[in-house]
């Protein structure tokens, strides 16, 4: 097959390169890119490691093709934090929670986490639980994530002065869970 030719934006940085038809999304971020937070676990979609945004999506980098995000904007986990290295609130929340442990899935859980709260600023707890359940995780627990979300979102809150604070139905959901396994 003949090579192509796309143009994408990576981070804010724009960038040319021509790549083979079936040179998957992830392949092309970690290989040509050398973005290598992007990362492989099950090549299958299932686990999240491998999720970026297109165009402000989540999505799963080793399910795309990188002929299919010609003309995209893509951010990798690397693109998350400030220019000058200042975490963003998610990789904070991350890091105070204790929202991650071997670090092989957190790359997957930030990006997926961080379009979450764009589209929904003030989740409750089952949302978030339910949006993070296309990422796997073999050592957290996961507890430590769903708090990491959490405060994420209540930092996102506190920054922009606007917030519902469905923190206090989570506590509720919180509390209403621990007396049924009593």
């Amino acid at each position: 097959m003949t090579d192509i030719e796309i143009e994408v934006t990576i981070n804010g940085a724009s960038r040319r390169d021509i790549v083979a038809p079936r040179l998957t999304l992830a392949d092309y971020l970690r290989e040509k890119c050398g973005l290598t937070g992007t990362h492989l676990g099950c090549e299958h979609g299932v686990c999240g490691a491998c999720t970026v945004m297109l165009d402000g999506d989540a999505v799963r980098a080793c399910l795309i093709f990188a002929v299919q995000a010609d003309g995209a904007e893509l951010t990798t986990v690397e693109g998350i934090a400030a220019p000058d290295g200042t975490l963003s609130p998610v990789q904070a929340a991350f890091r105070a929670e204790h929202g991650l442990q071997c670090g092989f899935c957190t790359p997957g859980f930030i990006v997926s986490a961080t379009a979450f709260l764009r589209e929904n600023p003030d989740p409750t707890e089952p949302e978030i639980r339910d949006a993070i359940s296309g990422n796997l995780c073999r050592c957290t627990g996961y507890q430590g994530i769903i708090r990491a979300v959490r405060a994420a979102a209540d930092s996102i809150a506190d920054a922009h002065g606007d917030r519902t604070n469905n923190s206090d139905a989570n506590d509720a959901e919180t509390t209403d869970a621990a007396a049924r396994q009593s």
